[in-house]
């Protein structure tokens, strides 16, 4: 038996980067995932590996636009058909936001808020009558560092990860007064080697490889995350063993913030 086994799991933005790492972290231990992501031909693609080292019948995928209302009633819809319901939904989906105070343009504030913070509320919203029919259930909707911590480099990233944080608390809140056994969690990783460093390093005009080395000096533990390193968190919020975690953000940060 696995930690998550009998679980039923949307990841969003799952074609690559943690979004993958999560499917394939509850996919091994037992549940059922539902890969989405606007690159569907990817999520596919990680979905069919995901069959193929763990079973036919394991993960299935489509193409997602996260900030479609009408997509999001496919995606809930595919759930609900391939899994007969939803228990755990991960929303993954997020993008970098380019631009300081005075260079990011209102067309890539608008971008960022639309894809890492809409996304979540939709989610959030459209999953609940899904989860409240497969509790215990779990909502984990992922944030960053940045949305606890802020740069002067980053104000469009900084505010749309920390409106997760805080909209996070707001549906734990609504669910546990409301007596549902839904939890709803933040997860906060400092920097991870995924594609977002790649906008990173295109905001600050610099090759990936010096910002990486950049971005590690940074953190106490002297390396960048990788995947599985927050994906692991994820597994722990999808499983029974954190029943009595509602409304709380898990830093994932290599002690950035306990500095």
């Amino acid at each position: 038996m696995g930690r998550v086994t009998g679980k039923k799991a949307l990841i969003t933005g799952a074609a690559q980067g943690l979004g993958a790492a999560h499917a394939w972290m509850l996919a091994r231990e037992g549940a059922k995932v539902l890969l989405t992501d606007i690159n569907g031909i990817g999520a596919l693609a990680t979905a069919a590996a995901i069959d193929a080292e763990i079973g036919t019948g394991t993960a299935f995928a489509m193409r997602h636009d996260v900030t479609s209302p009408d997509d999001w009633d496919k995606a809930l819809a595919m759930a609900a058909e391939k899994f007969g319901g939803l228990s755990v939904l991960v929303n993954n989906a997020g993008v970098g936001v380019r631009g300081n105070i005075e260079t990011c343009t209102l067309e890539e504030w608008h971008r960022g808020f639309a894809i890492n913070v809409d996304s979540v509320f939709l989610g959030c919203q459209k999953a609940l009558p899904l989860l409240r029919d497969n509790q215990p259930a779990s909502i984990i909707n992922i944030s960053s560092i940045a949305g606890l911590i802020a740069s002067d480099s980053m104000p469009g990233y900084n505010a749309s990860k920390a409106a997760v944080w805080m909209l996070t608390k707001s549906v734990a809140l609504y669910c546990a007064k409301r007596g549902w056994d839904i939890r709803c969690n933040s997860v906060h990783p400092t920097f991870v080697d995924t594609p977002i460093l790649d906008d990173i390093s295109a905001n600050a005009n610099l090759e990936k490889s010096v910002v990486m080395g950049k971005l590690a000096r940074q953190v106490p533990l002297g390396r960048l995350g990788v995947p599985d390193d927050i994906a692991a968190g994820v597994l722990y919020l999808a499983s029974d063993e954190s029943r009595f975690m509602t409304g709380a953000e898990l830093k994932l940060d290599g002690g950035i913030s306990a500095m």
